[in-house]
């Protein structure tokens, strides 16, 4: 499948030049508009060795096959011609002899050209007026479908199928060239694997796989013959239709030229012509839209694998450029996706909250230094069908437009273009991360009433504001009284972390989140993140920003991973046709892309911080009695740290936790009209829906600590 220069000799066989001058004869009475002036001998001569004689065979468009992590499940693939490059070994026999009875008889005999045929042709064209005969070579139609596959533009493709006698001449001359250069063996390969055979079969391993769900190698007589049948007119013979006569005639008149050419017994024809069409139809799935029924929740996490290829400058320099190169690549693309953790993660998710609920629960689960996304699930249907979808629940828009539940391919769990949701309190570990890693000791105390005038001027609309200032309060009167990180952090006291945040500088808790992978993506966040505003965006602790669980399962991920911040990756290995992976200025596209944003010492501090909200107690200090989670330990059975979070009248409720194998992020939210309030009562839904996950996805495995921080950062 390497290109391929095909250069012209000075001389040509006699009996070539004959056939090629012939040729130009046949094409005149075939296309006489081309030829209205008449064509003679000498005139014939010149034209042939006017004709361009080069031909650059470029790689044929394939199938891009997209697999889970454990590379034998498919989750879909990608193509505009369904195609995919099998070498000739691995074809049945009887179809090599097939398309040969039904294309070109005499494909052994002639060196591109066949004189006989271009004789017989201009015969019959000559008498019947018309173009009833083409004499193409099996060698000349690849050529034509070569020509056709290469052309760069709308110009190049007229060229190379137009009816005239310019396109024929150059074909011939192509074709006896190409035969200079390849064996018969490999022009018949690169033929099978070029030809089309209807319902978006290209080549015959696509052939094989629609109509008879099988491989080519396994191809009967009759199926071969089928097949052979097929690419003279994909549409008229076709089997799949209501009435298989055609297709059957057809098929019985290739198995009957094998016969006359000995390629199989009559006996064995005979037999063949027998047998009746029997079809296992299958249609290859294109696109995240296709993923099957039975795996469509996978289609959210295809979605994001998209996306991600979208913005790989190794598969060009825009994403249009990206998304064809996805789908005629023929890539072998084995992701992250885990089938046991998405099905766990799945279900966890449905148990709570079903799919006909305008709220949306989702969860993301990512592995912890390397940034693999696990798992993406949310209670949807990944489907464009909205037209039995519920009433929006936006008043402004009800009525107009449908809602997204059940059915909604939207990005809802991240990696597209979608801003989020209000995180409300797992900001709180930006601000702990910013203040370790400046310095502060985890002992860092403050007397934390339940309100607390803050330095920070009041925004406009926000409530809560004094004299103005903002003044943020407690979500409890009983978290009132002095705290350190861990207790504050356990009991999620936002007067605590606003003094802290104040110690080190919003700005620095700002730059910590997207040290971690966060980014802004509405207006307002852009504005409050910039450089002369940050440092006065005091309630950017309690996750006024918006994020989405795929970038706070990562965020945690990096504490849990020892501070190592590693970009979210849907890709374990992407190898090209030819086996080889893919790289990028040398360097593999699906190695893992990571940093060290947070010294190891602060992301331990913060992960011993972060075990106090789950009931699994510090190991370096005081929890304080009691914690906003504490049932999380029990579920899941290990060590593990996280935070909840919910927003100003818990419009969203969130729940983040890791442990040193897996982070996990939850939340609940209507993504149509977040001003839409989930209640207090459906907050411990992210909570458990991330407990049990981690829970039923780590099953079995050893039980790992993290490790505690060393002493010189607790005071």
């Amino acid at each position: 499948m390497m290109k391929r220069a095909l250069s012209a000799t000075s001389r040509m066989a006699p009996l070539v030049r004959a056939g090629l001058i012939a040729g130009v004869l046949v094409a005149a009475a075939a296309y006489p508009i081309a030829a209205a002036g008449g064509i003679g001998a000498k005139a014939a001569v010149d034209f042939v060795d006017d004709m361009p004689s080069v031909m650059e065979a470029t790689p044929q468009a394939q199938t891009t096959y997209v697999y889970a992590a454990d590379g034998k499940t498919l989750i879909t693939m990608f193509y505009e011609e369904h195609r995919k490059y099998v070498p000739i070994k691995q074809m049945s026999p009887y179809v090599q002899r097939a398309i040969v009875a039904s294309e070109d008889s005499r494909f052994y005999k002639h060196n591109g050209v066949d004189a006989k045929g271009v004789a017989r042709a201009f015969v019959a064209n000559h008498q019947g007026g018309a173009v009833e005969q083409g004499a193409s070579t099996l060698t000349m139609q690849y050529v034509r479908m070569a020509l056709r596959d290469s052309a760069k533009t709308p110009l190049e493709v007229q060229q190379a199928t137009e009816q005239t006698s310019a396109r024929k001449i150059r074909e011939m001359k192509l074709a006896v060239e190409l035969e200079k250069q390849i064996s018969k063996q490999e022009i018949l390969e690169r033929y099978l694997n070029a030809a089309y055979f209807g319902h978006r079969a290209y080549g015959v391993y696509a052939a094989a796989e629609i109509f008879f769900s099988k491989r080519p190698k396994d191809l009967t007589l009759a199926e071969a013959a089928m097949l052979a049948g097929l690419v003279k007119a994909p549409t008229d013979y076709d089997p799949a239709s209501q009435d298989k006569q055609a297709a059957t005639d057809r098929r019985n008149y290739v198995i009957d030229r094998m016969v006359a050419m000995k390629s199989v017994t009559p006996a064995q024809g005979e037999e063949a012509k027998e047998s009746p069409i029997n079809l296992r139809l299958t249609s290859p799935p294109n696109d995240c839209i296709s993923v099957t029924e039975r795996q469509n929740d996978w289609g959210f996490f295809c979605d994001y694998f998209k996306s991600w290829w979208n913005q790989q400058k190794a598969f060009g320099n825009n994403p249009q450029q990206r998304e064809d190169r996805l789908r005629r690549g023929g890539y072998r693309i084995v992701t992250t996706l885990d089938p046991k953790i998405q099905r766990v993660t799945l279900a966890n998710v449905l148990d709570k909250e079903e799919t006909d609920s305008r709220f949306a629960l989702g969860t993301v689960v990512i592995q912890p230094g390397n940034g693999h996304v696990k798992a993406m699930a949310v209670n949807r249907v990944y489907s464009l069908d909205q037209s039995q979808n519920g009433p929006h629940s936006d008043p402004a828009k009800r009525g107009k437009i449908k809602s997204n539940y059940p059915n909604t391919v939207v990005p809802l769990l991240g990696g597209g273009d979608m801003p989020g949701y209000q995180a409300g309190s797992t900001f709180k570990m930006f601000t702990m991360l910013a203040a370790l890693d400046a310095g502060l000791p985890m002992t860092t105390e403050f007397y934390s009433p339940y309100r607390l005038v803050s330095q920070y001027l009041a925004g406009d609309g926000e409530p809560g504001s004094c004299g103005g200032r903002w003044c943020p309060s407690n979500a409890s009167g009983a978290m009132t009284g002095r705290h350190a990180m861990w207790s504050g952090f356990g009991q999620s006291v936002n007067t605590y972390f606003v003094q802290l945040e104040q110690k080190v500088g919003a700005d620095k808790a700002v730059r910590m989140a997207e040290r971690l992978g966060l980014r802004w993506r509405t207006e307002m966040d852009k504005l409050q993140a910039s450089p002369a505003k940050a440092r006065g965006w005091g309630s950017f602790t309690l996750g006024v920003s918006d994020a989405t669980p795929l970038e706070m399962a990562n965020a945690y991920a990096t504490v849990a991973a020892d501070g190592k911040y590693c970009e979210t990756l849907p890709v374990m290995s992407i190898t090209d046709p030819d086996g080889s992976q893919v790289a990028y200025r040398g360097v593999d596209v699906a190695k893992p892309r990571c940093t060290q944003a947070v010294k190891p010492a602060a992301a331990r501090a913060a992960a011993d911080a972060a075990l106090c909200p789950t009931g699994s107690g510090a190991k370096r200090g005081s929890c304080g009695g009691w914690s906003t989670a504490t049932d999380v330990a029990g579920i899941v059975g290990r060590p593990v740290g996280g935070k909840t979070g919910t927003t100003d009248s818990t419009r969203a409720a969130w729940f983040v936790g890791m442990t040193p194998d897996l982070a996990a992020a939850s939340f609940l939210a209507d993504p149509d009209y977040p001003f839409n309030a989930v209640g207090d009562g459906q907050s411990l839904k992210p909570v458990h829906a991330v407990a049990e996950t981690l829970h039923d996805s780590l099953e079995g495995k050893p039980k790992r600590n993290f490790i505690p921080p060393p002493a010189s950062i607790l005071r």
